[in-house]
């Protein structure tokens, strides 16, 4: 008998390799981690693009290099592709456009100990992020990792840099725009500028080609400035609610502004001191000028439970210990604020959310573009892990599933000015794309690295996750990042 069942094997190898001679049956090639492919198939896919329609397929998605070739329905013939292509089967998955994490910071280093550059790009990538906007960094690595990163020489995501304006004066303001240029920076952040010296900073950026992102505080200009000058985004959302007030918010007199405790406390009382007349007026200039707006509602969500946010289930295998240190209490690092957090302190926050949310939702209804950030590496936020809770959060704001994906890819893209080329799946844009392993429309939990827990068959079973992320055409496997992430994080640990 098992002289037979030898035979018959030798037999199937036989036809098997006559056919493929015959050219009557294809030779297709896997995937390995890390490769970019001269031309690579993932095929029988669930595409659910960027541009705010339903999802649709199964489909075949074909990449010559870093670009998509085509788009096209599944071809399921056994001989649909030929020996020189490499497949992904995408066989009940769903494919997008990478996602954008459009207010993001690199890194280096946590409460005074060094932080790996792999450990975030990998955790960004594990979660289907393909590029970033940094604004806020180490200007001189982050142009080297920028670097090294287009010529495809690191595994990490596209990296746009925004670098950081300053001036006392209109004119110092200016000669900084002009040096971030010069520097090579993609665009310019501000934040704490008087108005004369911002609304100089914005000329001169407009003149030299430069978008703005605004991190406004409470300061002299605020909504109202920043459609009137030109800016590209708001980030965050603080100069929105303070432009609908009349006077200044209710501060108590003992209140101190720099004092981080204060601010943020204070900060969960100010939409509801906001006139909405004035506010639907403040919304609606807003999406006039073209203001787009970041509200990374993720950042603040410690504010209004603070248990959860220092209870997340990624922490026990992901949380570097830098990372750890640095969310502890500590008014020496920026964000690491709530000693005496209190039960009044998350009711206002929770309150804070849903008159913010809605702001959000009317800004959107209007014709605003609102996109999608996460600002990690703060207030108990990890890389990655919080660009999925902040999908989460704009469904929770009441935005349809299918606009939020479009938040974090279309209209990400529109705001870094590379909607031609990114946040889609269409026929001649870069090969950004993610594999996921579930309907992320049907639950964004799907799209966590450690996806959920369901029951089948009387057995509970772990399903979901990103299985692959494809940026500028090079394919990662994100469960192999996952465990490089988690060696690095154990080997920092033992240290």
């Amino acid at each position: 008998m098992e002289s037979v069942k030898k035979s018959l094997t030798i037999v199937s190898i036989m036809l098997v390799c006559l056919l493929l001679s015959k050219g009557l049956i294809a030779e297709t090639r896997g995937v390995e981690n890390g490769q970019r492919y001269g031309r690579l198939v993932i095929k029988n896919v669930v595409v659910i693009d960027g541009k705010g329609t339903p999802p649709r397929g199964p489909s075949d998605i074909i990449i010559e290099g870093n670009k998509i070739q085509s788009v096209r329905s599944a071809n399921r013939r056994e001989d649909a592709y030929q020996k020189e292509e490499h497949v992904l089967d995408g066989t009940g998955m769903y494919l997008l456009p990478g996602l954008i994490n459009i207010h993001a910071h690199i890194h280096d280093s946590r409460a005074g100990q060094p932080l790996p550059f792999e450990y975030i790009y990998k955790l960004w990538l594990a979660c289907g992020i393909t590029s970033v906007r940094d604004v806020g960094s180490n200007y001189e690595k982050t142009i080297s990792e920028r670097r090294k990163s287009q010529e495809g020489k690191i595994t990490a995501p596209r990296i746009f840099l925004y670098m950081r304006a300053w001036g006392r004066t209109p004119e110092e303001a200016r000669k900084s725009i002009q040096q971030i240029k010069k520097r090579g920076g993609d665009g310019v952040k501000i934040f704490g500028m008087d108005r004369d010296i911002m609304k100089a900073a914005l000329d001169e950026a407009h003149k030299l080609g430069l978008r703005v992102a605004h991190h406004v505080g409470v300061e002299e200009t605020d909504a109202w400035d920043d459609a009137a000058f030109g800016v590209t985004s708001i980030e965050h959302w603080y100069g929105v609610p303070d432009a609908a007030l009349h006077g200044s918010q209710k501060f108590p007199n003992w209140y101190n502004y720099s004092s981080e405790d204060d601010r943020f406390r204070y900060a969960g009382r100010l939409w509801r001191e906001a006139d909405q007349k004035k506010l639907n007026e403040v919304l609606k200039t807003l999406v006039e000028k073209g203001v787009s707006w970041c509200p990374t509602l993720v950042i603040y969500e410690a504010n209004r439970d603070l248990l959860r946010a220092m209870n997340q289930p990624w922490f026990k295998d992901y949380l570097h210990p830098a990372i750890e240190e640095y969310f502890k209490p500590n008014p020496s690092y920026h964000g690491s604020y709530q000693w005496n957090w209190s039960t009044t302190d998350e009711v206002f926050w929770r309150q804070n959310y849903r008159i913010w949310m809605n702001a959000v939702r009317k800004f959107s209804n209007m014709g605003g573009v609102v996109g999608v950030g996460e600002d990690a590496g703060y207030i108990y936020m990890l890389y990655g892990f919080s660009l999925i809770r902040e999908l989460e959060l704009h469904q929770e704001a009441g935005f349809h599933p299918i606009d939020v994906v479009q938040h974090a890819t279309g209209n990400n893209a529109k705001i870094l000015g590379m909607e031609k080329e990114l946040g889609r799946i269409r026929t001649g844009y870069l090969a950004d794309l993610i594999l996921v392993d579930g309907n992320p429309l049907e639950n964004f939990k799907f799209m966590y690295p450690t996806g959920v827990t369901d029951l089948k068959d009387g057995k509970l079973i772990s399903r979901g996750g990103v299985e692959w992320t494809i940026k500028d055409g090079f394919v990662y496997h994100a469960p192999t990042m996952l465990q490089d992430v988690k060696k690095i994080v154990s080997q920092s640990r033992q240290k």
